[in-house]
């Protein structure tokens, strides 16, 4: 669930997209540099996690944004789909079960050759196939086959009729004369890609930069910003003094270091919205977090909003599932107060009581267990902390712990996780993942072996009927149940915050720079440079002063 390739819990260190990235511009080495007059024709983006692997095939760029690909279809300013390597949006037929896509023509790929049909069945095939290493195939689950019909047709036919599937198709396509004669996991794409994106990859060192060029073919235009890199800088602190010293152009901060920009004259802070949650992993398999009376005390004695008032300094809002309250998916009256006394109450009738520590006990079982967060993230830190601090109010110990992907993977079956994951779009692309019994030990699917059967079937249903009434049910029966049996505790919806140099306009008359509504894999192709292949670079005079 906490890794970035598709997991609704995403890994925070690992695959496509992920972790906090900042935009940033050292001075030293791009002489359109911030105060050195002029405009400028370079960025340099420092990502506080680097991706896994840059193939579409193993599931960079599933959602769009990838920069060195395209999907046929792609998201615009308000999520709205429009057309990409598509000509235009799809024609349905069949009652939903097939998809007919007609491809814009003269598109090549960085190296030249043609983009056809061929490339497309090539992707999703690929894709589709176990043998390769993609952790969102579920997400195609829906997919019977998918076929070229000359080179600019593709038709895809579906198994039933799964209403989110043309926003599926933002999936970045790769090329088969390429990809097509590799080992799909292990091959030289995985890390030297080919697409037919806005920009071409032109270097990678691992765990220092990626370095992107403009790709002057690319058929929406070549863009203004001719060379992009991406650095690694895992640390908010750094990336804030960075910023604060002139070598960065732009970052993405937690609220409490962004709040140190509010005055700049010369930067503006732009705020996304996002899906982007923090939850807190109970496994089944533990003797203490699969006791649902444990997690319904958990459930209320937690104080979310003195989390999105402390930690975040307002920049979120208190999250009850994977759904925002703001969402048109939400179902009302799934709210939890805070209530201390409650959560007391419930352990005091399921037989949890009280020791001379303090700390409950039932049945020989101390009410005890650990809460792994990932090293280095402050943020989760201090969300695994206040959570902690909350439970032993009730009288549940909770021992927080901080650990690599790679300690706490292992330990996911029995052990608490201060997660992360959230996604936009349809409430399928992130519940099916998180909530669905058969996903769990599925690498970061269902990380907390959630396993509940009335889920299960609300999950199925709302996957296989395209009628928005009975979708939106079957959603509201998921977020009930999660009240009554909460194998997770959802604690914060979170904010993106990114500081920003005032050197760029969104577009030739100077507009400001946009956002989109965010997932929890952030900051490689969102944030204010999500479309940065259509800004264009401001005169100095008319920036900010």
């Amino acid at each position: 669930m906490d890794t970035m390739a598709a997991r609704p819990v995403r890994r925070a260190t690992a695959a496509i997209a992920t972790g906090a990235l900042a935009l940033v511009t050292a001075a030293c080495t791009n002489p359109g540099a911030a105060g050195s007059g002029g405009p400028k024709d370079s960025a340099v983006v420092g990502i506080a996690y680097e991706p896994d692997t840059l193939s579409p095939l193993l599931g960079y760029g599933k959602d769009g944004n990838s920069k060195i690909f395209d999907g046929l279809l792609a998201l615009d300013a308000d999520m709205k789909l429009k057309p990409a390597l598509a000509a235009a949006l799809p024609r349905v037929d069949d009652g939903g079960l097939t998809y007919t896509y007609t491809l814009r023509k003269g598109v090549t790929f960085s190296d030249g050759k043609p983009f056809t049909a061929r490339d497309v069945v090539f992707t999703y095939r690929t894709i589709l196939d176990p043998k390769t290493n993609n952790p969102s195939r579920t997400e195609l689950d829906a997919l019977k086959s998918v076929d070229a019909v000359g080179d600019d047709t593709v038709v895809f036919r579906l198994k039933y009729p799964y209403a989110p599937f043309a926003q599926r198709t933002v999936q970045a396509i790769a090329p088969a004369h390429v990809a097509g004669g590799q080992d799909v996991n292990t091959g030289p794409f995985t890390t030297k890609p080919v697409g037919t994106g806005p920009y071409v990859l032109t270097g990678w060192s691992k765990g220092e930069k990626l370095t992107f060029e403009a790709n002057p073919a690319y058929w929406n235009g070549a863009p203004a910003v001719k060379k992009f890199t991406m650095a690694v800088v895992k640390d908010d602190d750094v990336r804030a003094t960075r910023l604060r010293a002139g070598d960065l152009d732009a970052a993405i901060l937690p609220p409490n270091l962004a709040a140190g920009f509010a005055a700049d004259k010369g930067r503006t802070t732009y705020t996304a919205k996002t899906y982007d949650y923090r939850t807190v992993t109970l496994p089944t398999h533990n003797p203490v977090t699969g006791d649902t009376a444990v997690r319904r005390a958990l459930d209320v004695a937690v104080d979310r909003q003195a989390m999105v008032d402390k930690i975040l300094e307002g920049a979120g809002k208190p999250a009850y599932g994977p759904v925002p309250t703001g969402s048109p998916w939400f179902a009302r009256g799934t709210e939890r107060r805070h209530d201390l006394d409650g959560a007391r109450k419930i352990l005091d009738e399921a037989g949890w009581k009280p020791g001379p520590d303090g700390v409950r006990a039932k049945n020989g079982v101390r009410a005890s267990f650990p809460l792994w967060y990932l090293s280095g993230d402050k943020l989760r830190q201090d969300h695994a902390l206040a959570y902690a601090s909350d439970a032993k109010k009730a009288g549940i110990e909770i021992k927080t712990q901080a650990g690599t992907w790679e300690v706490i993977e292992p330990r996911m079956k029995s052990d608490a996780v201060l997660a992360g994951g959230g996604s936009p779009g349809d409430p399928d692309f992130d519940q099916y993942l998180l909530l669905k019994s058969e996903l769990a030990g599925d690498g970061f699917n269902n990380m907390a072996w959630y396993d509940n059967k009335t889920v299960d079937r609300a999950l199925d249903e709302a996957r296989r009927t395209g009628d928005t009434a009975a979708r939106k049910a079957a959603y509201d029966t998921v977020q009930r149940e999660l009240v009554k049996n909460p194998g997770y505790t959802f604690l914060t919806h979170i904010d993106h915050l990114y500081v920003v140099n005032d050197s760029w306009a969104s577009d030739a008359q100077g507009a400001p720079l946009t956002t989109q509504t965010e997932p929890h894999d952030h900051g490689l192709a969102s944030g204010p440079w999500w479309n940065v292949e259509s800004w264009k670079p401001k005169n100095t005079g008319d920036a900010k002063k």
